[in-house]
């Protein structure tokens, strides 16, 4: 694999039949072959994503004070600022500060024998100063999530599955998530981790990234490599869900982040599109399914068919200030090391 990400150009499937085809063929090959592709096409416009920049940036030019004021520590539900080395991928501090953000709901305080997921739903936290930027974050995550759902389509009709498989897993109240990521330089002891390697949770992850790169992809022979941003494209990649659902044809990626060199920021804000907490993800029908390898086994990381408790699980181990202080019960219990069967 290079480290020239495959580029899918979405209007091409509104194009007629010859388009459509080879825009399938494409879009095939590269969620099966590499799992990373770049998004154009997309139709998000250029003030759209300036003004949620602009907002991100205003946000992390605030003083540390406005900053943790809305630190996720106050959230049971993972909602708010996390400081600069206080999320753990692999068990290390990645180098970077974030504001985690999602659809806005009332908290849901599981009851009786109802699963410790639930918790994930809640209200998200907002800098008084900065009114734009609720505005700008809840637009996007609308925006992309239409993106995400005609993506999705595509990409089951590519397989030559039925496109709208999966539209009962995302009804209702589907499990969005935004992360706006400010990458602040090398950490001092010279750790290169911005974020470490990882698989993302859910079906598909949208990524707008500037131009200073860093991000990296595991290639088949186990090394990183390179992507160098495409100014105006997405960076897509696949989560453990597609893989469950495709018995591994579909792949979800490793990835990381290596920090900036020097004092120099990077920023980027990855969208998550995922289904219900509570949705069963049943196997696609499609015809290629006998050539599925199966689903990647990690003993660490093990993967279930109900998305909830793949998500608190990842939660609780990247967060372990907010899990030791409100959920010591799922810890007790051994959600953040292998949750139940589903």
């Amino acid at each position: 694999m290079s480290n020239k990400l495959p580029v899918i150009d979405l209007s091409a499937a509104s194009g007629g039949p010859d388009d459509r085809a080879r825009f399938h063929q494409a879009l095939h090959s590269a969620a099966r072959d590499v799992g990373f592709f770049h998004l154009t096409g997309h139709g998000v416009g250029e003030e759209e994503t300036a003004a949620l920049m602009r907002a991100m940036r205003a946000f992390f030019a605030l003083p540390e004070a406005d900053r943790l004021a809305i630190a996720n520590i106050n959230s049971p539900h993972f909602r708010g600022y996390t400081r600069i080395g206080d999320e753990r991928t692999g068990g290390s501090r990645d180098w970077r500060d974030q504001l985690d953000i999602g659809a806005e709901r009332a908290p849901h305080v599981p009851g009786p024998g109802e699963p410790g997921y639930w918790w994930l739903e809640g209200p998200n936290q907002w800098p008084a100063a900065l009114p734009e930027l609720r505005t700008a974050a809840l637009h996007w995550i609308e925006r992309l999530s239409t993106v995400a759902r005609r993506l999705l389509h595509e990409l089951l009709t590519a397989i030559g599955a039925p496109a709208g498989f999966y539209d009962d897993a995302f009804a209702d109240r589907p499990h969005l998530h935004l992360k706006l990521v400010r990458y602040p330089g090398s950490a001092p002891d010279g750790a290169g981790q911005g974020v470490g390697a990882h698989k993302d949770y859910g079906f598909l992850t949208l990524l707008l990234q500037d131009q200073v790169g860093g991000l990296q992809v595991e290639g088949p022979d186990g090394s990183f490599l390179d992507v160098p941003p495409l100014p105006g494209a997405f960076v897509v990649n696949l989560g453990e869900l597609l893989e469950v659902a495709t018995n591994g044809y579909l792949k979800a990626t490793n990835h990381r982040v290596v920090s900036p060199p020097g004092n120099r920021e990077r920023f980027s804000v990855p969208f998550f599109y995922n289904p219900r907490l509570d949705a069963r993800i049943e196997p696609v029908p499609f015809p290629h399914a006998h050539l599925a390898p199966g689903v990647t086994q990690d003993r660490s990381n093990p993967l279930f068919a109900e998305y909830g408790r793949n998500e608190i699980k990842g939660w609780l181990r990247a967060h372990p200030e907010v899990a030791r202080r409100y959920h010591a019960d799922l810890l007790a219990e051994g959600v953040s090391q292998a949750p139940r069967p589903s």
